[in-house]
Order: structure tokens, then C-alpha cells, then sequence
């Protein structure tokens, strides 16, 4: 094991008493000290009940691609989402693992390590974010911190009421949410997607009405955003800076008719798929960036 990681994960122990050895648990032995979290989308739950996960995947990724909320630095970086490290999670004796459903290893993996509990990220109804508020309050019930998840859920409604009235005056024009993978390709988000249904709880429109995945997203080639005009575009970025440079430079991007009447703006990352608090997040920076168009 990395030396910084042996430090991060001795300092986790030291906070709080290691238990006994998975056999059985039941919900209400859950300490929320000592919780692993798989994938970012149940990190998120997590940390909006305001509990810091005692483990967590990809942290630097985490940074680059949702950013917020934020990871303590008593968090260990128990691997990659689709492949954690197994032997450093039995070593760390979580009471609680929490995985994304349909996403990273077979339960089975991990399962005999610690409880296990998963969470999809939309169902048959494709409203990610109903979804989401009903697994906040599932992990709460199972944490018990179903209080923190209804005060959250208040200050999320309030949050969004509030930001409606906001951009009541900004609705001129559809919205074009996009992010850059490579300078031949973009990622679209439209129906299914988390983006969507807060936008329609805000009233705006979505300009990308074609194919979606299951998780509300497309990979599309840039020569598709040509046929897309008079729209508010949005890209947000990951740690790209350099490709962001590179493709604003081809005569491709630059014909493209929200770059030519500038409406475009680049804001920093938030989760494509994740839960509530991604949603505020996407709220706050769709707020700036059509407060400047």
C-alpha cells in the first residue's frame, strides 16, 4: 500500500474503533463512521446527510468530475469505482458498503466484507431525480439519519423554489448542456437525465431533443452541434483546459452558431449522475451562466 494511503487509512482507524468482522449486522448497528462508498452517487447521498465516507473511490476523479461536496482528507481512496481494492477494504472493517446499481463489481465481490447496500440511479420512470430523493431517504432510514435527509429535502425544495423565481426572467432561449470528451466528441444530456427533470422544475428548455442512454447522456460528433442554433450553450469542465483550447480552435467550433453569437459559457464541473446535491450544484452554475448571457 502508498505511504499516503497507509497514513489516510491509519488515521481513519484512529478515529473510531474498528468492529468486529461482518456477520450478519443489523441496520441499527450501522455506525455512519464507518461507511465505504463505491461510486459518487452514493457518496453524495452520504454526504448530504452530512456524513463523510470512511472510504471512497477515485477521489481524484471525484475532484475532477464532481467536485462538490467536498471529501475530508480523513476519506481513503479505496480504489477504482469498477475495480476497488478489495484486501484494503477488509482491512478497514467498514460497517456499511454502498455501491451504484448496474455500475462497478458484482456484489458478490464485496458483499462478505460488510453489509451491502446499492442504489440505482433512475428507474422505468426516468426522473433520476425522484430516484435520488427516494434513496436519500432509504439510506437514511438505514444510517439513521432520516431527520438530516427531511431538513435537506426542505432546504432542497426552498433551494429550487427559489431558484425558479430567479430564472424566470432568464428563459429566452433552450439550453445546450454539453461536456467535452475528446476534440471529435461531445457529451448531450436530454431526456432521462438529471439535468432535465431539474430543468423542467425550473421552467427552461432543453435543447438537445435527440437519442439519450439510459442515464440521460449521448455521445454525439461535434459536426452534430452545427443543426443546433439559437440556443444558450453550457460546458462544463473536468480538468480539460488544454482540450478546451484545442478544439475552440478549429474552424469547426468556430462556425458553430452559439460560439459565433457568443452564448456559450464554460462552468465548472458538477455530477452528470448524481443526486440532489449535484442538482443544486447544476442550479447555482446554471444561475451565473445565464445571468451572463
Amino acid at each position: 500500500m502508498p505511504d499516503f494511503d497507509r497514513r489516510r487509512l491509519l488515521m481513519a482507524m484512529a478515529l473510531a474503533p474498528l468492529l468486529p468482522v461482518f456477520s450478519g449486522r443489523a441496520a441499527s448497528d450501522i455506525d455512519p463512521t464507518r461507511i465505504i462508498s463505491l461510486e459518487w452517487l452514493p457518496t453524495e447521498l452520504l454526504m448530504a446527510l452530512g456524513v463523510a465516507p470512511m472510504g471512497a473511490a477515485e477521489m481524484y476523479n471525484y475532484q475532477l468530475w464532481v467536485g462538490e461536496p467536498k471529501l475530508p482528507d480523513t476519506t481513503v481512496d479505496v480504489g477504482l469505482r469498477t475495480e476497488p481494492n478489495l484486501e484494503l477494504m477488509v482491512q478497514m472493517r467498514p460497517s456499511l458498503i454502498l455501491y451504484s446499481a448496474g455500475y462497478g463489481p458484482a456484489k458478490e465481490k464485496f458483499a462478505k466484507i460488510a453489509p451491502a447496500m446499492g442504489f440505482a440511479f433512475s428507474d422505468a420512470s426516468g426522473e433520476p431525480l425522484t430516484v435520488a430523493r427516494q434513496s436519500l431517504m432509504q439510506l437514511a432510514e438505514r444510517i439513521g439519519r432520516v431527520p438530516q435527509a427531511q431538513q435537506h429535502l426542505t432546504e432542497f425544495d426552498a433551494f429550487i423554489a427559489a431558484a425558479k423565481t430567479r430564472l424566470a426572467s432568464k428563459t429566452r432561449r433552450p439550453v445546450l448542456l454539453m461536456s467535452l470528451l475528446d476534440p471529435r466528441h461531445a457529451l448531450v444530456f436530454g431526456k432521462g437525465s438529471l439535468f432535465l427533470q431539474v430543468m423542467d422544475e425550473l421552467g427552461l428548455e432543453n435543447a438537445w431533443q435527440g437519442e439519450t442512454n439510459f442515464w440521460g447522456s449521448a455521445v454525439i460528433g461535434l459536426e452534430r452541434l452545427a443543426a443546433i442554433k439559437d440556443v444558450d450553450a453550457i460546458c462544463f469542465a473536468h480538468g480539460d483546459d488544454n482540450l478546451m483550447q484545442q478544439v475552440s480552435e478549429m474552424p469547426l467550433w468556430q462556425s458553430f452558431d452559439f460560439v459565433r453569437n457568443k452564448r456559450l459559457r464554460r462552468v465548472p464541473q458538477v455530477w452528470f449522475y448524481g443526486g440532489t446535491p449535484s442538482a443544486m450544484r447544476f442550479c447555482r452554475l446554471l444561475d451565473k451562466a445565464l445571468g451572463t448571457l
